[in-house]
């Protein structure tokens, strides 16, 4: 089978082919587990994270992906819940112990790091880590929802909010495009605020419906009861602090940190920034629940994700442009 490897540990600042094209044998479905033939992956900042070394793979070489979607190919023994034709997705969690907290469970594995993902043409997975796709979705549409759209959904939900309080997004990429929707339909009545450096991200956030927009420094006209972060960078977090009411939540909806703007911390400000019962909560990981959930959710609620497709042999070109260029929705690898 066609698939893009990871061999061994770079910085996409000066390496633009991180992935090696092989040809690998095709995996086996062991006891309760599908193989998957691979119709599209999408493309997440966390693969960035992976390549280099924030969250490396406990492996070299490794296939990565983790926002999978494809058909059933065939069903290992004892697997019952699933049939060959069945469309499905793959999210981050690959595995893990099924408790309600599975997302914090030692016995997490990462789909694309832990184990081969799919940015390969066949891959393997519990059949409790399958999920049915929504008929509405095509499957470049549905990939990113697998990952920037259920990891939002978390992140949403621990922002605690109610409908017709304040919400703020910082970062307007591949998941907080489709937290703004998914925020439009459950609270009609909160406003929302981007937070973006880039202007083609701003204008993109007020088409769908931002009530306001701004730059990452910037200050919103209201104190806000909950901003979400999904950047790699440090400075949106000191300055989502700033804009926060008392009593506010900031969510961090990232698995890592870049270091090159760290030094930014050095000027948190204890009155400014954090008195006054203001609240951090960080995202870890996802549970198998999150993305059951969701799913449904975002059919229902229409979300449409913003998409830019690229050829399977590209993935090198799509982790380079998310990496240094300006984003706009999510990237999605067609594999099948």
């Amino acid at each position: 089978m066609r698939a893009m490897v990871l061999r061994r540990i770079v910085s996409l600042d000066d390496v633009d082919t991180p992935l090696e094209p092989v040809e690998l044998p095709a995996p086996e479905p062991a006891p309760g587990e599908v193989l998957i033939h691979v119709a599209a992956c999408g493309v997440c900042h966390t693969e960035l994270d992976e390549i280099e070394g924030r969250t490396p793979p406990p492996r070299l070489p490794v296939v990565p992906g983790h926002q999978v979607i494809g058909r059933v190919a065939r069903a290992g023994p004892g697997v019952g819940k699933l049939a060959v034709g069945d469309r499905v997705g793959v999210g981050w969690i690959h595995a893990s112990s099924g408790a309600p907290d599975e997302n914090l469970s030692p016995a997490f594995r990462a789909t694309g790091r832990d184990v081969d993902g799919g940015y390969a043409e066949l891959m393997t997975v519990g059949e409790d880590y399958a999920y049915p796709i929504p008929d509405v979705f095509t499957d470049v549409e549905a990939a990113p929802l697998l990952c920037a759209g259920a990891i939002g959904y978390r992140a949403l939900m621990l922002a605690g909010l109610q409908d017709g309080e304040l919400l703020g997004l910082t970062g307007f990429g591949g998941s907080a495009h489709l937290v703004l929707q998914l925020a439009r339909h459950l609270y009609p009545r909160s406003g929302i605020h981007v937070f973006a450096r880039d202007a083609a991200a701003r204008r993109f956030a007020a088409e769908l419906g931002a009530d306001w927009t701004g730059a990452t420094t910037d200050r919103a006209p209201e104190r806000l009861h909950a901003i979400i972060d999904t950047t790699p960078a440090w400075t949106p977090v000191v300055e989502a602090l700033a804009n926060l009411r008392p009593g506010g939540r900031l969510v961090i909806n990232a698995i890592r940190k870049e270091d090159r703007d760290r030094n930014v911390l050095g000027g948190l400000s204890y009155a400014e920034h954090l008195w006054m019962e203001r609240e951090i909560k960080s995202v870890a990981n996802i549970t198998q629940h999150d993305i059951r959930t969701f799913l449904p959710l975002a059919a229902a609620a229409g979300i449409r994700p913003e998409v830019e497709v690229y050829p399977l042999e590209e993935a090198n070109r799509a982790l380079v442009d998310l990496k240094r260029r300006s984003v706009k929705g999510a990237k999605v690898l067609r594999v099948g």
